[in-house]
Parts: structure tokens; sequence; C-alpha cells
């Protein structure tokens, strides 16, 4: 029925990942050099999308591809090795439905304000004690008693300002210029989205969404199965083509992975898997400490801008406590386990 149109994006990682694990598999050197390149090509990528707040399927591209091609080499290559059994293969093909399904939810609504039918100007004209002024970037902000601020941190869009509306707890809620609506504490603006999310934690790249009050839980669900999934399968992996050996000795010492191109290969997707595997874990063990905390990577990167939070020397510095929300760790993981529980409070301010 005609053109479909295709991102772009999506394309580099179906062509580029098979054909660099294959030649990388054909001699140490060359799985040296291109395991080693790529975390830098992937991260030059984002830099560069990020500079440009440009959003792009790349990563989640990239993501679910690596999935799906590692989980073919494990059937293809490991499998009839006969040292994996019929449980163990059920195992880890459950482990990564669940982490797709947790995915899935992860990439719906994060909690998106409703944004107003319209933005008249004379909506906001009749509100006391406001003054409506334009800005170099064609974004206009709303100053109460001379008292008005820019922030541009995580995604966060620039030209808001404070207002005197304050929820119970005294926290005061931001007028979004951008969106033209009252949001309430924690909430964020996404430059990327576009979008204000109730409690905005950070817009993520690899499911190409924002991660706030209505789907952390998954997000955190996600990275959980990922981690337990991919360890499982690079144990498998490696107990098949480095026997005798424990995993961690077998990483950097396993005499006959170049024997035969099956084994290489196979030895090859174990290390791209681990550098993955790597790089989610430390995502993932931030997010635990953020959330022990009840502070959102958001809050502590803006907190570490404004010289307002405070450093866990630790905790290596990982985690930036703001003391705004921390009510203990029980009370901490009580709160985050409970979002989303109910639809959110929309008060008077919130409808104006």
């Amino acid at each position: 029925a005609g053109a479909v149109k295709i991102n772009v994006s999506l394309v580099p990682p179906l062509v580029l990942l098979p054909v660099f694990l294959h030649v990388a598999a054909l001699h140490f050197l060359l799985g040296l050099v291109i395991l080693t390149s790529l975390p830098v090509v992937v991260l030059w990528y984002y830099y560069l999308t990020h500079r440009r707040k440009e959003r792009t399927l790349f990563f989640l591209s990239l993501g679910l591809f690596s999935l799906g091609y590692m989980y073919y080499v494990f059937l293809r290559e490991v499998v009839p090795r006969g040292n994996v059994g019929y449980y163990q293969v059920v195992a880890l093909t459950c482990g990564l439905i669940l982490m797709l399904a947790a995915l899935s939810r992860a990439k719906k609504d994060p909690g998106y304000l409703p944004t107003p039918a319209s933005h008249n100007k004379s909506s906001h004209q009749g509100l006391p004690s406001k003054s409506i002024r334009g800005s170099s970037n064609g974004l206009h902000g709303v100053t109460t008693s001379g008292a008005a601020s820019s922030r541009a941190v995580n995604g966060e869009a620039k030209g808001y300002s404070r207002t005197s509306t304050e929820e119970p707890e005294g926290v005061k809620k931001d007028w979004c210029t951008k969106c033209q609506l009252v949001r309430p504490a924690r909430a964020g603006h996404c430059r990327l989205c576009g979008r204000c999310v109730r409690r905005l934690d950070h817009h993520c790249v690899w499911i190409n969404s924002c991660v706030g009050e209505q789907n952390h839980q998954a997000f955190i669900l996600a990275l959980s199965f990922f981690m337990l999934t991919a360890v499982y399968g690079i144990t498998l992996t490696l107990h098949t083509i480095c026997r005798g050996r424990t995993p961690f000795v077998a990483l950097f010492y396993c005499p006959g992975a170049y024997s035969d191109y099956s084994s290489a290969l196979s030895f090859t997707c174990v290390w791209y898997c681990t550098i993955v595997t790597a790089g989610m874990g430390y995502i993932l063990l931030i997010q635990l400490l953020n959330i022990s905390y009840n502070v959102t990577e958001r809050e502590a990167r803006m907190a570490l801008r404004d010289n307002t939070g405070r450093s866990h020397t630790l905790l290596g510095g990982l985690v930036v406590d703001t003391g705004q929300y921390n009510r203990g760790f029980l009370c901490n993981w009580g709160h985050f386990l409970s979002l989303g529980s109910s639809p959110p409070r929309r008060s008077a301010e919130d409808i104006v």
C-alpha cells in the first residue's frame, strides 16, 4: 500500500553488530580491538544525540537486537554441545520473557501530566501578581514578586519560575512555561519528550522514554531480570566452552576458546554480554542507592549543581542525599513500592 518510512537509527545495530562480533571471533587481537572500541562508539553517539537534544531509537534497537542475537547464538552454538540441559534453557527463556514483559511496561506512560487543551495568553493574564515576559529562546516565563529561576538539568526545560502555590508538605510547585501548567513537587519537564512527568527520574535512552512515577518500578524490574538472565547465560556458556574453570577465571583464561570458530564466537559474545551487563549493573546500582535515599536522578544532579546535596563518601560518592524526602531506608522503599498504586490527586492549581 505504498512506501513505509523506517527510522534510520534502527538499521545500524541490525547490520553492524553481527558483523563486528563475527570479525572479532576470527582472532584474539581483533576481538580485543572491537570489544574495546564498541563502548567508545556507543558513548560517543550518546554524547552526540544528548548534546543535540535528539530522540533516537538506536539504543533501544541495539539493546533488543543484542538480546535476540545473543539468545540465537546460545541456542545455535552452545546448546548443541550437550552441556546445557533442557530445564536450563527453559529457565533462561523465562528470564528473557519476564525481562521483555517488564520492559514493555516500562515503555508505557511514565506519568505524563495532562497538557492543557489551549495555551491562550488570556488564561494567564488573569493570574494575580504575575506578569508574562518573553525570553530570547521564544519561551514565556511567569514571575512572582520578581523571583524567577532558569534550570536545564537532566532533561529539564529552560525558563520556569517558582509560584506561591505550596503543597501540603510545604514544597513549592513550579510553573512550566513549555507545557503551560503548574506541576506538582518532584515533577519535571523532559526536553526530549516535550512533556512534564510526575516524579521525573531521568530520560532513559535504552527505552527511549522517561522514567517517572508510573513506570519506575517496571524499569527497576526490567533491569533486575536482565542482570539475572545475563549472568545466568554467561555462566552456562563459560561452563560449556571452558570446562573445569570458574566463570570469573574463564573470562580471562580460556585456552580452548579460539580452537574452533564456534567456540570463538561464543566466547566473543560472552565478553560482549559481560561489558553490557557491567554497564547495566552500574545503572541498577545507582538506581537502588537513589531509592534507598528517596532521591531521583534529576534531583541528585540539581543538588550537585546547586551544591545543596551531600555525597556519601562511604559509597564512593555514588549517591547524593538531598535530605528533602529521605525518611529512612524502610520508609523510602515503602514509598517507592507504593508509586502508581493510586491515581495522583489533582489540585485546583493543576486544573487551572
